[in-house]
């Protein structure tokens, strides 16, 4: 069985106005995905296509109106494993700022274990296993607002990492940053899942990180686009370009040149492929 199976999920938001009057917003509708234990996968979508609800249906912030989740075989809409289910997956937000709870960085990332009720000695040792898998053990007698929006980041990984979690869910963790807080963040994250084996789900924007992942899910508008391999996503230029979404900056340059008649059998994902390829044709 894999490790997260989200089954046919729909989901609804309830607002009540002035008059009491309940009304409901369908965000997903339908949605399936199946992410392995160790699997990096990206979640990609343009802005309000529901990309940051399905990460909180993955640690059962959110539970579904209509279908399933399943997390190492956990039913999230059965209370009594929420815990366990918390437990198992770790959430980090777009904004650090809304996860950084103390005035020390220790302090900081050793605020999750400590609500687990794990003995201090332990805490201690996890604390800083954790902020030295981040490169932040330099920083753990700074003050959080101090640091910047990539090592601010960093840490409130960290702080996850401390629970020791199967999973982490990263929504949208480099949306704030500048390029080099964002490399900062993906270089972290890749080592935890590449050296570690934990197994990542980010939600993203960015198409040059969703190429570093195992698996990608495209949604638009709630509903599941395309998904497969980055370069199986990625050469379906045509359609993503018909729902408002980029591809990698490599990928657009051979596909306007092959539409140019430049004869391109297969579209690069990166910049190393995209100089290659360009080496190759212009022989």
């Amino acid at each position: 069985m894999d490790y997260i199976s989200v089954q046919n999920v729909t989901f609804q938001y309830e607002s009540q106005d002035d008059t009491e009057t309940v009304s409901k917003k369908q965000v997903l509708n339908d949605i399936s995905l199946e992410i392995k234990k160790g699997e990096f996968v990206a979640i990609l979508g343009h802005n309000g296509s529901g990309k940051s609800t399905i990460a909180k249906h993955l640690n059962a912030m959110l539970l579904p109106s209509s279908g399933k989740v399943f997390i190492d075989g956990m039913d999230t809409a059965d209370e009594k494993l929420t815990y366990d289910i918390r437990r198992k997956v770790g959430l980090v937000l777009q904004n650090p700022d809304n996860q950084l709870v103390a005035s020390i960085v220790e302090e900081d990332v050793a605020f999750g274990p400590e609500n687990l009720g794990i003995p201090s000695d332990e805490i201690r040792e996890r604390v800083d296993e954790a902020l030295k898998a981040v490169d932040m053990y330099d920083y753990r007698l700074h003050a959080p607002h101090k640091l910047s929006g990539g090592q601010k980041q960093r840490v409130a990984i960290a702080g996850i990492i401390a629970m020791r979690p199967d999973c982490i869910v990263l929504d949208e963790p480099t949306a704030m940053l500048d390029p080099k807080g964002r490399q900062e963040v993906m270089d972290t994250i890749l080592k935890l899942n590449r050296e570690n084996g934990i197994t990542i789900v980010m939600i993203t924007h960015y198409m040059e990180e969703a190429v570093l992942a195992d698996h990608i899910y495209v949604i638009d508008n709630g509903k599941m686009l395309t998904s497969g391999v980055p370069r199986e996503v990625f050469s379906q230029v045509e359609l993503l370009k018909k729902h408002r979404l980029d591809v990698p900056q490599a990928t657009e340059l051979c596909y306007k040149l092959r539409a140019c008649g430049v004869e391109i059998k297969e579209l690069p994902l990166t910049e190393a492929e995209c100089t290659s390829l360009l080496k190759e044709v212009l022989r």
